[in-house]
């Protein structure tokens, strides 16, 4: 029997609906897997054997990169406030024009890390082309030399010669096209950890490479937002690393970095015990990781 074409055409329509339909629905169907994968208490049984310090069932690293003038004015004395230890990635420019703060910040036990000398990253940013800091137009050679010139002026300005090292921007090469190289190998060379920036994981003990730590932001978050990462870092015995810039009060004219409120509710749920959680700088967390889990990579 031949179809009518009427017929034929509302049964083609039809089933393009329904295909739409079902691909509308898929996205929801994913994310309901998700919420049930993240909720299922048996998820567990693949989470890190690592045993933290004093019962928590997590770590926690709150990093703070470039040096920004309201992280000695805000940030340090907050955290001063809790007794707790951050690490900071400040270019050498920065330290020098707020000296003495960094020198109270070395004092006072925070880590500091290289983020090299003039903050390469690609030229897709207009601001990189201006400071004539892109990256594909850099080598491992310039690298190298740009990263121990970091080194040495934080040295000579603060005692002390990084141990850890972020990428700026989160970008891991230089070069471009055939000529790209990763920049990894040099920063597992002369660091203990290299942190990278904008990850959408956590670390797990067993598994993390050094010299790419995984961070995920706490710029423009609420506490609302870090405190569902913890609970689900607690679940798989991880260690999260949260990365952020300006620290800004609630108001303060400029918007945007982390908020000094969702720091201080942080630094509040994460200084209870029964919340589980050791806070300690990256290079802490690290060779704690390294002597406690001979399984774990190392340098």
């Amino acid at each position: 029997m031949i179809e009518h074409p009427t017929v034929y055409r509302w049964s083609a329509c039809a089933f393009l609906l329904l295909a739409l339909a079902g691909h509308a629905q898929a996205p929801e169907a994913k994310n309901q897997t998700l919420r049930e994968r993240e909720a299922n208490p048996a998820r567990n049984a693949g989470g890190s054997t690592m045993v933290w310090p004093h019962g928590a069932k997590m770590a926690l690293s709150l990093t703070f990169d470039d040096g920004r003038d309201s992280q000695v004015d805000v940030g340090l004395p907050l955290l001063d406030s809790f007794g707790v230890k951050a690490t900071f990635y400040p270019l050498p420019e920065a330290v020098g024009e707020r000296l003495e703060g960094w020198k109270a910040a070395v004092a006072a036990g925070h880590e500091i890390g290289n983020h090299t000398v003039g903050h390469p990253c690609t030229g897709n940013f207009s601001w990189t082309r201006y400071d004539g800091v892109v990256l594909e137009d850099y080598d491992l050679q310039r690298m190298r030399r740009e990263i121990v010139d970091a080194n040495d002026q934080l040295k000579a300005a603060l005692g002390v010669r990084p141990a850890s090292f972020a990428y700026p921007c989160g970008q891991t090469f230089v070069g471009r096209g055939a000529e790209v190289r990763s920049y990894v190998p040099l920063v597992a060379e002369l660091f203990q950890t290299g942190r990278r920036w904008l990850d959408e994981t956590t670390n797990a003990p067993e598994h993390f490479d050094p010299a790419q730590i995984m961070s995920m932001r706490m710029d423009g978050e609420g506490f609302g937002n870090i405190q569902r990462r913890i609970e689900y870092t607690k679940r798989s015995g991880n260690w999260l690393v949260l990365a952020g810039h300006e620290v800004r009060e609630p108001d303060h004219e400029r918007r945007g970095g982390t908020s000094a409120l969702m720091l201080r509710e942080l630094l509040t749920y994460a200084a209870d015990p029964a919340n589980g959680v050791w806070v300690a700088p990256v290079a802490e967390v690290a060779i704690y990781i390294q002597q406690h889990l001979p399984s774990a990579r190392s340098h």
